[in-house]
């Protein structure tokens, strides 16, 4: 971490320093980054630092640090090694836990500022850079695996399943034991029933080139929101959280919907009937990049869409598996649900990610931004979509 040579507590009480230049890179940084003095009292705080507390400079800046973090967290631990040896340290897989976070995962960045009067920096990493990259490259395989198994069950399965219903429709006409005959008309709607799960599998082989837009994600959330309130969701507590500047979505509105239908459905069934909140937020985040396969370029997916729920959390066996066909930990689902998001967001060029502790689970879908030249979309249509 670059050192700042200016004490902070010096260039006033304001977000900005007085330095341009100081504050220009300090505020174009995607983790956040505060300062606080010798008090651990905080002078300073970047962009990043308001949307991850969720507060703005102003309810940050000269407050106590411990006011927003629980005094027994290791960070403060560090602050006090750092100030003791005056070097730089780190902490990676710390927890830190407020109401108002919720339980984030982090690495925490802790380096004494030269000149400063115990100014100390403090940033924040809430994932290693190589598990988010493991984990885009796992989501990813997940989609065109899909397709794949897709294209094969199309081509291979259900040809000799129709010459395996015919035969049963033949020997039922033939035979006139009872008992036989169950057994025919057994053989009949059990292959009725691998053909219907092979027509919904067909949808991820589709290759067709997707119809894209300005698309108002908020219209499409609350769609969403709508739809499960009136089913599905009935018994739970919806929270909002919008950045109401955020610029239209590049993409299929229809799709966009079942993308967020299916995630909060998800959400809704590991609720209890009790107590049970899901909270849609978005947000504009710098910094996240895709990079096209095959190529050396890549583009920007700025626009983040989050689906988050107080549920049990997902099993430890289960979630580098998430997305996979066929792996569920409902009763009687199919497991094509996140398989098929996975499949929508990748046709978006956009990536899922998923986070989750008891208690907090938080799927985050990053999209790409439509063109200023093609405009908004202020006006949707609002069309019904079922959930998977």
């Amino acid at each position: 971490m670059a050192k700042i040579s200016t004490p902070l507590k010096l260039l006033g009480r304001g977000r900005r320093p007085a330095r341009v230049e100081e504050s220009a890179i300090l505020l174009a940084l995607a983790s956040p980054v505060l300062v606080v003095d010798a008090d651990n009292q905080i002078v300073y705080v970047n962009d990043a630092t308001e949307q991850f507390f969720r507060l703005s400079a102003n309810q940050l800046v000269d407050q106590r640090l411990a006011d927003f973090i629980p005094d027994d967290s290791p960070l403060f631990s560090l602050l006090s090694q750092v100030r003791a040896h005056g070097n730089s340290m780190s902490d990676h897989g710390v927890t830190l836990e407020t109401p108002r976070i919720g339980t984030r995962d982090v690495t925490i960045e802790v380096a004494p500022i030269a000149d400063s009067d115990g100014q100390v920096a403090i940033c924040i990493h809430e994932r290693s850079v190589a598990l988010q990259f493991h984990q885009q490259l796992t989501f990813r395989g997940a989609a065109r695996s899909v397709t794949a198994m897709a294209a094969m069950l199309a081509h291979e399965v259900k040809n000799p399943l129709s010459g395996i219903r015919g035969a049963a429709q033949l020997l039922e006409q033939s035979v006139q034991d009872p008992g036989d005959q169950e057994l025919t008309t057994l053989i009949r709607d059990e292959t009725d029933r691998i053909c219907a799960l092979v027509d919904r599998m067909e949808v991820f082989s589709d290759q067709r080139p997707m119809p894209r837009g300005p698309v108002n994600i908020h219209l499409v959330l609350d769609h969403v929101r709508k739809v499960a309130k009136t089913g599905f969701a009935r018994q739970h507590r919806f929270v909002e959280q919008y950045d109401p500047s955020l610029p239209a979505v590049l993409g299929n509105r229809d799709l966009l919907i079942q993308i967020f239908l299916n995630l909060v459905k998800n959400a809704s069934e590991a609720l209890p009937e009790e107590g049970g909140e899901i909270t849609l937020s978005t947000a504009y985040k710098h910094g996240i990049r895709l990079a096209v396969p095959g190529s050396r370029s890549s583009f920007d997916l700025p626009l983040v869409i989050s689906v988050t729920d107080n549920g049990p959390g997902i099993p430890d066996d289960l979630r580098q598996n998430l997305f996979d066909p066929f792996v569920t930990t409902k009763q009687n689902g199919s497991g094509l649900g996140l398989a098929l998001v996975a499949k929508i967001v990748g046709d978006h060029g956009g990536i899922i990610e998923v986070d989750s502790q008891p208690k907090r689970t938080v799927f985050r879908v990053m999209l790409p931004m439509a063109p200023e030249e093609m405009g908004s979309d202020p006006v949707a249509r609002l069309l019904p979509v079922e959930a998977e």
